[in-house]
């Protein structure tokens, strides 16, 4: 994985993020536009067929991680895994305006799947074995790593050890797997939870808390929004995959993701949607990870 200590002004050399929301529209027009097939055929009967009738479809994304997932002023969408819903509904011939953003936060990612509220969710969703207990998981088309922010004037925090003597709080979001890992390093009354990490970071500028941990690529994000307030420390201490989460079971539906995301990679497309997001903040452009096999 990727380490080494970040502040604001290595974030703009350094890596990158991207989106989420309720209701269609999308702000990636003038940067990106997902290719669109043009009447698709697929087997009657699957996942692909009722989505490619419909003319439409529902994607769950986060609202407040900029370069992955964020609602503008404008009420758009924009970032990396809106880029990536666009490619994979691109492919059922269905528009970026034909697209329903739902807000889904991260304890209510299995759920909605579960409850037919979204069709798939794209919001750095980390593949892991107990949420693929639920749902199924196509990809990954990214991989991040879990990390600290804090306030740019802390020196005392360096990673996840330095936590361990002190009496830091840390927030994190509900549900999420970095809210998870980081009870290694301190005891449930150090934890603080919410649903957002836009409310994290409001909890460590108002002293709330002395850390916020999740993936580096939304941690950078937020310091790159909040300018000389945050910085990323120490190195990062996870592997987390990111994946589009699916009904479970949905053998078919994985497969064509996969190939979507295959093909995205080999044409440009993938490099494209990086570099019109979260490749503004970053130097390099991620290749598409090793591809899991769907069961």
């Amino acid at each position: 994985m990727r380490n080494g200590k970040l502040t604001a002004a290595a974030i703009a050399a350094s890596m990158g993020l991207l989106l989420s929301a309720c209701g269609g529209g999308s702000a990636d027009e003038e940067g990106f536009s997902a290719p669109v097939a043009d009447n698709p055929s697929f087997e009657d009967g699957t996942t692909m067929a009722e989505y490619a009738d419909s003319g439409e479809i529902t994607i769950g994304v986060k609202k407040d991680q900029p370069l992955f997932g964020l609602e503008n002023l404008n009420g758009e969408m924009e970032g990396f895994d809106v880029a990536i819903g666009e490619i994979i509904a691109g492919k059922l011939g269905i528009p970026a305006d034909a697209i329903n953003w739902k807000e889904t936060p991260s304890k209510n990612r299995e759920l909605y799947l579960e409850q037919g509220k979204v069709d798939m969710v794209v919001a750095t969703y980390t593949i892991n074995d107990k949420r693929a207990e639920r749902v199924s998981f196509a990809g990954p088309y990214y991989e991040a790593g879990q990390d600290l922010m804090v306030k740019q004037s802390n020196d005392s925090i360096t990673g996840p050890e330095s936590l361990r003597d002190s009496e830091a709080k840390v927030c994190s979001a509900r549900g999420s797997t970095p809210s998870e890992r980081i009870r290694e390093y301190i005891d449930n009354s150090r934890l603080v939870l919410f649903d957002t990490y836009s409310k994290c970071a409001d909890a460590l500028r108002n002293g709330q808390a002395q850390a916020v941990t999740t993936d580096n690529s939304i941690l950078m994000g937020l310091v790159s929004e909040n300018e000389n307030q945050f910085k990323v420390v120490g190195e990062t201490f996870s592997e987390e995959p990111y994946g589009v989460g699916i009904v479970k079971g949905d053998v078919d539906f994985c497969e064509f993701i996969n190939d979507s995301l295959r093909t995205a990679a080999e044409n440009g497309t993938y490099q494209e949607a990086w570099n019109s997001t979260a490749g503004e903040v970053s130097e390099k452009t991620p290749e598409l990870p090793e591809l899991r096999s769907c069961s």
